[in-house]
């Protein structure tokens, strides 16, 4: 291929849709039961046997689940939570939205997920009155005392590979802390043979439409825990408990339910799931063929704990003299859209304003920040497609 070339419109995304899909949500229309109804139990019970937990409980969105867990595992105002700067903003700011207060450490360089020595060293600080030097940086002048008052870690499985759960459980153990796993990225995907969102308390899944599957918008929170199960079931449908009658409701709750439509969607998606993976995984490893010999672009790294990857999103990282400023406005001259994954949430206005973080506070976290990008990814792009993608990559180098 030559850059003087027709240039082809590449998608950075695109749901795997079919008939069958679209007949699933014209069938509830159909029948005008668009509340929870049998649609929504239904995909929480299959949900439930595919991920192998006792309960799923739906809801419209990922960050809803994430929001739910974090009420859950009991945390309040003035609490403090593990996890980590790399990832979609969502998973800090459910902490947020208890008002506790997100205790950042470093990932690994490697995988990109929070590192787990690390993850020890702060429960080991926050537990014995060492605070300081863990927290933001706002907060260090005057710190509180935290003991008693770290809750949780929450690890992300980012692109769609799981964090090194066994270390991670191991630590939280240790100190009677709750584990939520933020599998939004990863459905399907198996950490030492164990699936993503069975490892912790809780998982938390996402089915936005660039997701391996789709539900228009909604989220599935995963857990062995009864107590968890029907709080969330509560707190989602306005704080209604079980047997509360009609307009009753025994606590504060949100509208975070998931609609019948969406719902016949994913059932429709679970039953393709496992293919949905495996194109996922061809279009990667189409990638990964066609990248390999690039010698300034390095192809996603999958840990050995890491017995599944669930394929998300297809991330690369640019070695100098690539820009990625101008491989971006390059790549978008020749039809190829691309995105930064991720900017580090502690670098987002509203974390560098309300808890003074500035640069250099988690290099590897900023050096992955920099230097990542996502390619256009789906599991319904052709070969072709790859090939113009890595071809026009290659030009640039």
């Amino acid at each position: 291929m030559t850059m003087n070339q027709p240039v082809r419109q590449i998608h950075m995304s695109s749901p795997d849709l079919t008939d069958d899909d679209i007949a699933a949500v014209l069938g509830v229309l159909r029948t005008r039961h668009l509340s929870i109804g049998p649609q929504v139990e239904a995909f929480e019970q299959q949900m439930a046997e595919y991920v192998g937990t006792r309960h799923a409980v739906a809801v419209n969105s990922g960050t809803s689940g994430l929001h739910l867990a974090v009420l859950a595992a009991g945390i309040q105002d003035g609490d403090v939570v593990i996890t980590t700067p790399f990832s979609f903003v969502a998973s800090a700011n459910c902490i947020l939205y208890e008002r506790a207060i997100p205790i950042f450490v470093d990932v690994d360089p490697l995988t990109g997920n929070i590192n787990p020595e690390r993850v020890g060293a702060a429960i080991e600080a926050l537990t014995n009155g060492n605070a300081r030097d863990w927290l933001p940086p706002a907060l260090r002048q005057h710190a509180p005392d935290l003991r008693g008052r770290l809750k949780a870690v929450l690890p992300v499985h980012a692109f769609g590979q799981p964090a090194d759960m066994d270390a991670i459980i191991k630590y939280a153990r240790a100190h009677g802390l709750a584990v939520i796993e933020d599998s939004c990225e990863a459905i399907g995907a198996e950490y030492q043979g164990r699936k993503a969102g069975t490892l912790g308390d809780a998982g938390v899944f996402a089915f936005y439409p660039n997701k391996q599957m789709t539900t228009g918008e909604g989220g599935i929170i995963s857990t062995d825990l009864d107590g968890w199960d029907a709080l969330c079931r509560s707190l989602r449908n306005q704080g209604r408990g079980h047997g509360d009658a009609w307009l009753n409701h025994t606590r504060l709750g949100y509208n975070y339910r998931l609609d019948e439509m969406s719902a016949a969607l994913g059932l429709a998606q679970l039953q393709r799931l496992e293919a949905l993976l495996r194109k996922r995984e061809q279009v990667a490893n189409w990638y990964n063929t066609y990248l390999s010999q690039h010698e300034l672009i390095e192809t996603p790294y999958i840990a050995p704990t890491t017995t599944r990857m669930s394929w998300f999103v297809y991330v690369v990282r640019l070695r100098p003299p690539l820009q990625r400023a101008a491989v971006v406005r390059s790549l978008a001259a020749r039809g190829i859209p691309t995105r930064p994954y991720f900017t580090p949430i502690h670098l987002q206005p509203f974390y560098v304003e309300r808890f003074g973080y500035r640069r250099g506070d988690f290099p590897i976290t900023e050096v992955l920040g920099s230097t990542s990008l996502a390619l256009p990814f789906s599991g319904v792009m052709s070969e072709t497609d790859v090939a113009y993608v890595c071809e026009t990559l290659q030009n640039l180098t």
